[in-house]
């Protein structure tokens, strides 16, 4: 790099010329790329089209770490200089004109693309990418601010015996003698963050809302029978939300994919949203931990997020707030009103919480908490509704998203739109609900009581036993209200209070940790329970409190495995491991299954339950102690920091 260039990048960098979207504007980049799984490389090709707003000697890609060949600039050779976080091109653009950038690349990226399985010969492999916040470009030059936002059309050629899913509407499949490559074409521009494939042996299944949008469920061939449970009420929630958005769904199509060891529950990249495989449920575990908030809330963000983004994170709750919002929104038509005010209220008692803790924070604070951004953004949305009037806040919503569509927002586009409508003046409300950090707990409070299912779960007291409390357990109240009765009155409980409903003889499995021999059969029953959370409590209960019985209780619960984290599995291998004389002969082979759960073969949460019960019991051999060693590495930093603190209890 000569002197010149050097002393350029320089000038940049005091200048503060990282954002350069003053300067250019970039309409499209197409991307073609190759995957090498035994090097972990992408090897791509890139055609980039950019308009100049003002005159510039040099603009920049964000690349970091990548190498670089044959770059050209409307078809010829043109300088380019490599800091390992950019790629510069330098020229003497001018106003008004557009370039075409091409080159190709190589990026061996460390985070936000990952190779899973390919280690190992057999099982599950897969290839997918998390770009949130600024790290697409550690495999794909691309623009980290989000205020650039671009046509991605991605190619991607793969071994022809897996599935590629991407960004926008397949177009072409070109099929060769052993790889396949697939065309999928963008029609509207999004921010870089956004851009996202998956790569798995996937079967589908396509649904189409009522607008005619094609929405495609991925899931493993072998997941068959979760495919329902997983996917229930999809087809619903998307045609309610075009409904009560007023505003049509705005890409091509819609699809969903799950993925081992992902990094979070689930991530809304534009018309593909990548999810944690844990939340695949079968029937079971649906009534305990299913995908219909998530589903929702990645589905809302394809308009609030995707459609319109925010500027900056000071206007982060605009995505989040908005998405917990009308995924709650979504929930409401889907499980009806109690559920609503339901989750409202934990909402309100998990900020009230962080405000004792003096964590509160101003909803415009770029380091709030998720709670903030997600559980108070959906408060000041259900407050501002109520102030102005649905016919009021819809309006402004659908003038919002049509005003400022493809592009950045902050705060106040939203604020002056619902002024518009209620004509209202909203300053009061936005220093409030907005700027305070501040928690008007006792408003929201007062808002909650006027809705039976609050009323009746707050005058709630049962602190001794009563005919008129247990036979409350039976009725038809909210279960939530039921559960409170049984915390309660959880020391004077009798068999017959076990006679109520699913979730709330959960909470009774969950109270009695010291089970009294009166209650012995009753709680037996609780094994019985179409509830994974229920038989796992009740199993360690059951075999904790009645000694002389723990053979009968391992008998009744072996075969079963629970949630994809097989939470009762993991339990029960290491009960039959600890329980004295019960299958001496085959205590190896549980040992054996119970220690290959913690290989990476295996997903991350499988492999967490599974090094927590040997460390307890004392149990973690050598095996355990190298795949926790490299569970310590795990680009999942949850579950990365559980095998360190786990490293060091040791």
């Amino acid at each position: 790099m000569n002197k010149i260039i050097v002393f350029l990048l320089l000038l940049v960098t005091c200048f503060g010329f990282s954002q350069q979207t003053e300067y250019v504007d970039f309409k499209s980049i197409k991307v073609g790329i190759g995957l090498d799984v035994d090097a972990r490389t992408v090897l791509g090709t890139v055609r980039g089209k950019f308009k100049i707003l003002k005159p510039v000697d040099s603009i920049f890609l964000d690349a970091i770490a990548m190498k670089f060949d044959s770059v050209t600039l409307n078809g010829e050779k043109v300088r380019y200089s490599n800091d390992s976080t950019k790629i510069w091109f330098h020229h003497n653009f001018k106003k008004n004109k557009t370039y075409n950038v091409k080159f190709y690349y190589e990026a061996r990226p460390k985070k936000a693309l990952y190779f899973i399985g390919w280690e190992h010969s057999e099982g599950l492999k897969q290839i997918w990418t998390q770009g949130q916040g600024k790290y697409t470009s550690n495999w794909l030059p691309s623009i980290d601010d989000m205020n650039d936002k671009i046509e991605f059309d991605l190619n991607i050629t793969f071994d022809k015996s897996y599935e590629v899913i991407a960004n926008g509407k397949l177009v072409d499949k070109h099929i060769g003698a052993s790889t396949t490559t697939w065309y999928y074409d963008m029609l509207q521009p999004m921010s870089s963050y956004l851009v996202a494939f998956a790569i798995g042996k996937y079967d589908k299944q396509v649904a189409y809302s009522q607008s005619g949008v094609a929405l495609g469920m991925y899931y493993y061939p072998e997941d068959a029978l979760k495919f329902e449970p997983t996917y229930r009420y999809t087809k619903q929630m998307f045609d309610y939300l075009e409904k009560e958005i007023g505003v049509l769904y705005p890409w091509q199509n819609y699809k969903q994919v799950p993925v081992k060891d992902f990094l979070y529950a689930g991530m809304e990249n534009t018309s593909v949203t990548i999810f944690s495989d844990a939340f695949v449920v079968d029937s079971v575990a649906f009534a305990d931990r299913n995908y219909v908030n998530i589903n929702a809330h990645e589905l809302a963000h394809q308009w609030f997020g995707n459609l319109v983004t925010e500027t900056s994170g000071t206007h982060h709750w605009l995505q989040e707030g908005f998405a917990t919002y009308y995924a709650l929104l979504a929930e409401r038509e889907v499980f009806g009103e109690d559920y609503y005010y339901w989750r409202l209220y934990e909402y309100a008692q998990e900020l009230l919480a962080q405000d004792k803790a003096g964590q509160g924070t101003s909803l415009l604070d770029p380091k709030a908490s998720s709670a903030t951004f997600y559980k108070k953004g959906a408060w000041v949305l259900h407050l501002l509704r109520e102030q102005v009037g649905d016919r009021a806040f819809k309006g402004a919503v659908k003038k919002y998203l049509q005003k400022h569509q493809f592009k950045n927002v902050e705060t106040d586009d939203f604020i002056k739109e619902v002024e518009k409508e209620s004509a209202q003046d909203l300053s009061e409300f936005v220093e409030i609900w907005l700027k305070s950090s501040d928690l008007e707990y006792d408003v929201i409070m007062d808002c909650l009581k006027k809705f039976d299912v609050i009323q009746e779960y707050l005058n709630i007291a049962c602190g001794t036993y009563t005919v008129a409390c247990s036979e409350y357990l039976m009725s038809n109240r909210s279960d939530e209200a039921k559960s409170k009765v049984v915390l309660q009155m959880a020391s004077h409980l009798k068999k017959e209070d076990f006679n109520t409903s699913l979730k709330v003889r959960q909470t009774i499995a969950q109270s009695l940790s010291e089970i009294p021999l009166a209650l012995k059969e009753a709680y037996e029953t609780l094994l019985n329970d179409a509830s994974y959370i229920t038989k796992e409590i009740a199993l360690f209960n059951l075999w904790k409190n009645f000694p002389q019985e723990r053979k009968k209780y391992l008998d009744r619960t072996q075969g079963v495995q629970g949630f994809n984290d097989k939470n009762i599995r993991t339990l029960w291998l290491t009960l039959a491991l600890i329980t004295e004389d019960f299958e001496p002969e085959n205590k190896a082979k549980y040992f054996k299954e119970l220690t290959n759960y913690t290989s990476n073969r295996y997903g991350h949460e499988i492999r967490g339950n599974a090094f927590r019960y040997l460390t307890q019991i004392q149990a973690c051999n050598a095996i355990c102690k190298e795949n926790l060693k490299e569970a310590a590495t795990h680009h999942s930093w949850q579950f990365s920091k559980l095998a360190k603190s786990l490293q060091n209890a040791d």
